[in-house]
């Protein structure tokens, strides 16, 4: 089937995800695309030492059987932001989105992307955030306190997955050299330029207490680096405190998982972060 031009480009960055590109580009696979115009799928395995890029190989006939084109750069060097910059050089799309192998998207989360960043002014746009706990006690009850923290519940952060249109891409040239890009994508966009799509995509979160320190430490670090470095972009942080009154509810209510959330936090301060961008699966 012959490809229309290219009007969405979805960047996946993949480092050792042998494990879940397959799932995660069938998820993208299986989108309800109705809009005339084609998609365009770039995977990045960057570092790689497992077969993810044959895996992500394996799926472009099924890709061009919908009229898309699904392309499989390899990097032999490590490292996300690298990933992304090569996505992004080899993209066509005025519309991006940046998309993490670990994540599952719901069939209505692409074509949704696409009609909130469909206009001529800078915009963000991420989906409804599922968060997914593995089978760990720990994991499963620090989601439940994670999942009611304001700007996880009433945000739009973006977690795993985020796009911007032409006119939001052209607010930053190449992807710094930063541990949190998804932050810096967020905090490039005033609150009002951020839109939350109702479509859900599932996001997985760390296994286990110190796989959850780890990526907690990353997410701080990263917040740190990005107020260092780019100071400016803290004026577009909306990021609400939860209410007192609010947390002692919620400690009485679910004492064992409050206070997991809590001791992972105390954890996080006692070490400086690692430079390993891993989640610690």
């Amino acid at each position: 089937m012959p490809r229309l031009p290219t009007i969405l480009s979805v960047i996946l960055p993949a480092s050792n995800e042998a494990d879940e590109i397959a799932a995660c580009l069938r998820a993208v696979l299986h989108s309800n695309w109705r809009k005339p115009g084609a998609m365009q799928v770039i995977v990045v395995a960057n570092g790689c030492t497992d077969d993810t890029a044959a895996r992500a190989r394996a799926l472009v006939n099924d890709y061009d059987e919908r009229g898309w084109l699904l392309q499989v750069i390899e990097r032999q060097a490590g490292g996300k932001l690298g990933a992304l910059n090569a996505g992004d050089a080899a993209a066509d799309g005025a519309i991006r989105v940046y998309l993490d192998a670990d994540v599952t998207v719901s069939p209505n989360l692409i074509p949704e992307l696409h009609t909130a960043l469909d206009v001529a002014a800078p915009r963000y746009a991420s989906g409804k955030v599922i968060i997914i706990a593995p089978k760990s006690w720990v994991s499963r009850s620090y989601a439940r306190i994670w999942r009611k923290v304001p700007f996880m519940a009433r945000g739009v952060p973006g977690c795993g997955v985020f796009a911007v249109n032409a006119a939001g891409r052209a607010r930053w040239g190449a992807f710094p050299d930063i541990i949190s890009d998804d932050t810096f994508v967020r905090l490039s966009f005033k609150p009002e330029e951020r839109i939350g799509v109702p479509a859900p995509y599932d996001w997985p979160i760390a296994r286990g207490f110190a796989n959850l320190v780890k990526v907690r430490r990353r997410q701080d670090a990263g917040v740190r680096q990005i107020a260092e470095q780019f100071p400016d972009l803290l004026e577009n942080d909306d990021k609400d405190r939860m209410p007192r009154w609010r947390t002692i509810l919620m400690a009485l209510d679910q004492p064992l998982s409050f206070a997991i959330y809590c001791a992972v936090a105390v954890a996080v301060k006692l070490r400086p972060p690692s430079r390993d961008w891993s989640r610690g699966r």
